[in-house]
């Protein structure tokens, strides 16, 4: 079953250390945190056994991708530098490509030099929330490794993004910021970038539901659009429950950004999010 090929969701298709990965149907990238403390605490998989079975839970779920994180970027987490950061993501990365050679691994990183030594050790795409804003060396890096790269819009820091965000239109804002951060990474000779609008980073409850009803603006840059909404506080503070019971309202927002055309979905849970995929396909194409 395919989506109709609408001014939404084009026929996308990024590059992953030479495989080409479709995006003309939305496609699902499972998160591993090799951290102790990510918000979520089932995706936490700090020892290195857990996260390869967390990897084989995900990818026998139908997730397309992988997406491994050393740095939890809830506000106010400490940093633990890029040393640290290195140290816990390639053995990561090994021990999974090692039981998984086919797997399509992300990077969430912010350090160029973790990226760099991500990519080498066999990691295919680079996911930086401050899509180079917290380090100039990144884009240049990317551009030269070659990888795809995920660009996330965030106001400020993981330590200031929640002290009073402000916007006078944050849909207008994001786009503006994406026309400029594309071009920035085109001139580098980046050729595969993803946008990433940054839900709950730099943007208080009523920001992020604005620009996710808003979220079809940002295609007029030309790019493919990853949606992380997955068991965010956007939805477990609208509903006064927690990240554990941010599941049902989850699969509606992941039903709300696919049908703004989202071509990849972040998510914790892979099965609640491929029913979600399908069950929008069938009623796009019907």
């Amino acid at each position: 079953m395919r989506f109709k090929n609408t001014s939404l969701r084009k026929d996308f298709t990024i590059s992953c250390r030479g495989k080409l990965l479709s995006l003309a149907e939305p496609q699902v990238m499972g998160i591993i945190n090799v951290t102790d403390d990510s918000f979520y605490a089932d995706s936490r998989s700090r020892e290195l056994h857990d996260a390869v079975i967390r990897a084989e839970d995900l990818l026998a779920a139908g997730a397309a991708i992988l997406d491994i994180g050393a740095q939890s970027s809830r506000p106010g987490a400490p940093e633990v530098g890029a040393a640290e950061e290195t140290a816990r993501l390639i053995p990561a990365i090994h021990a999974i490509l090692y039981k998984f050679p086919e797997a399509v691994i992300s990077v969430d990183t912010w350090h160029a030099s973790v990226a760099e030594k991500c990519i080498l050790a066999g990691a295919a795409i680079v996911n930086d929330i401050s899509a180079g804003e917290m380090d100039p060396e990144m884009i240049p890096a990317v551009a030269a490794l070659r990888a795809p790269y995920i660009a996330m819009h965030m106001q400020g820091t993981p330590a200031t993004m929640q002290k009073s965000p402000q916007y006078e239109d944050v849909v207008q804002e994001v786009l503006d910021y994406f026309i400029q951060k594309t071009e920035a990474c085109r001139a580098a000779g980046i050729h595969d970038i993803i946008l990433d609008p940054g839900f709950g980073f730099g943007k208080t409850l009523a920001h992020n539901y604005q620009l996710l009803r808003g979220m079809e603006m940002l295609h007029i840059v030309g790019a493919p659009i990853l949606a992380g909404v997955s068991r965010k506080s956007m939805v477990y503070k609208l509903l006064g429950t927690s990240a554990a019971e941010a599941l049902n309202g989850t699969t509606v927002l992941h039903t709300a950004a696919l049908e703004r055309g989202a071509s990849i979905l972040r998510v914790h849970d892979v099965k609640e999010a491929l029913e979600a995929v399908r069950i929008v396909s069938f009623m796009e194409s019907a």
